[in-house]
């Protein structure tokens, strides 16, 4: 049985523990605790791969959609269905679906795709430059991301066949849905009078 003397004990130990390390610490460097070490920048710069939709973290390079057909059918068809039109899975539908569904988003049968839902063409580039393809993500160059960003985009009508995507083309292409979207409020503690909480 745990009495309180053991607990005092236990207790007791458990402080003299916490002080022997902060002791060692102490004694080392207070900034790396003797563990790894300070990232480079150039480690840094291999994960610093976000683009805004601004288009702020596009890289050099371009593509356009008939060079992203043929890199589309080798890398992307198997998921994504020959024309982007996905693959069929029973019990969820089409998934996952590129092309189409634009004007459905509205409705009451939306077809959420790349086309009908994205509110900025940049962010396509993005997704695929840091998670495509799924078996082997970010082993593509920026000039076959803009490729495929290109492809995707003719597929749906929303540039031409012959046009050229780079970091300037793009960020200038504007989505179907791209006022689709608007921004929630500030955080909730500072608009505590605009939330109601209300029970069954």
């Amino acid at each position: 049985m745990f009495t309180r003397k053991g607990f005092v004990g236990a207790f007791a130990l458990a402080l003299v523990g916490c002080s022997f390390i902060t002791a060692v610490e102490a004694a080392g460097d207070p900034g790396s605790h003797a563990f790894g070490s300070p990232a480079t920048q150039a480690q840094i710069a291999g994960w610093n791969l976000d683009v805004l939709p601004s288009g702020a973290g596009l890289p050099s390079g371009s593509g356009t959609p008939a060079e992203g057909s043929k890199l589309y059918a080798a890398q992307c068809a198997a998921c994504h269905g020959a024309e982007g039109q996905g693959i069929p899975v029973p019990g969820h539908g089409v998934f996952p679906r590129l092309v189409g569904g634009i004007g459905t988003i509205a409705t009451d049968a939306p077809a959420k795709t790349v086309g009908s839902f994205w509110p900025y063409a940049t962010g396509l580039f993005d997704y695929i430059r840091r998670a495509m393809p799924f078996t082997k993500p970010q082993s593509l160059s920026s000039d076959q991301v803009y490729a495929l960003t290109a492809f995707i985009l003719a597929k749906n009508g929303i540039i031409p066949d012959d046009a050229v995507i780079n970091a300037q083309t793009l960020q200038a292409v504007k989505m179907p849905n791209r006022d689709g979207f608007y921004s929630r409020l500030a955080p909730e503690t500072d608009n505590i009078a605009a939330y109601s909480i209300t029970g069954p």
